[in-house]
């Protein structure tokens, strides 16, 4: 396991891979909640893809999941410490500049990236996302912090919560850490920064993903966004999927008029 140590002490593990010969490009990944590097984006064939690509990845464990370091107060999962992790492992390797990829809870971490230093991304992606991404906060996060802290699971009526409770649980994550996680407390996004931001954006969720939103309201927010819904696709079945895929690579090279044009 390789990991580096943040500026403010935090040791988060990453994968950082690169193709045979020399890379073309680099793109950083950036898991959802309640998962981590490997089952984000190993096992859903996304390094592989990039791989084939001939693009360096690195996949990086959010504070609080997978490999890296559990953190027990919400103070530490602040939206701006998970940007400030990204970019301390960007210049732990070295990289200046790259593609970033968040997928879910990886998207906010993203967009505060991008917000704070936006001449390092290339490209950003933000998937699982839409335009209820944009709407004021509720207490979601102190009810997912009971499903996560539920001593039995059969007592979350929730579907969605049970189904992260469920993911959780099969991935081995320390639901304690992971309800401090969603405890954090954050200002708003910022959406004039956001619409400031230089680089191309691309939004992408399943149609059937009711907690998205559409991706197109929340792409308008950005001078180069770039909205699609992926037909048949929710929540959890988008990320493996490989029109997900094609419509990430059909972006980065430029060529996202119309995704799905001639495929059906």
């Amino acid at each position: 396991m390789a990991s580096f140590t943040t500026p403010d002490g935090v040791t988060l593990a990453y994968d950082d891979i690169a193709p045979a010969g020399e890379a073309e490009r680099t793109v950083l990944l950036l898991h959802g909640f309640a998962s981590n590097r490997s089952e984000g984006w190993r096992r859903t064939g996304w390094y592989g893809a990039f791989e084939r690509r001939r693009m360096r990845v690195i996949g990086l464990d959010q504070r609080g999941h997978g490999e890296s370091a559990k953190l027990y107060d919400p103070a530490d999962y602040t939206r701006e410490k998970l940007a400030g992790d990204a970019l301390a492992l960007m210049d732990h390797l070295g990289v200046r500049r790259c593609d970033l990829f968040g997928y879910s809870m990886g998207t906010r971490t993203a967009l505060q990236a991008a917000i704070l230093a936006p001449d390092r991304f290339s490209n950003l992606i933000l998937g699982g996302v839409g335009g209820r991404l944009l709407e004021p906060s509720t207490d979601r996060g102190s009810i997912m912090a009971d499903a996560m802290l539920a001593e039995d699971p059969a007592t979350i009526t929730h579907p969605f919560l049970r189904s992260f409770r469920q993911f959780a649980d099969e991935q081995g994550e320390d639901r304690r850490a992971l309800a401090a996680f969603v405890q954090a407390q954050n200002p708003p996004l910022d959406e004039a920064a956001m619409a400031a931001l230089p680089m191309p954006v691309l939004v992408v969720a399943g149609q059937r993903d009711e907690g998205a939103g559409d991706p197109e309201d929340l792409a308008r927010v950005f001078p180069l966004g770039k909205g699609v819904s992926l037909p048949g696709c929710d929540h959890f079945s988008a990320i493996p999927h490989g029109l997900t895929k094609a419509t990430v690579f059909d972006f980065l090279d430029g060529l996202l008029d119309d995704p799905f044009e001639g495929r059906f």
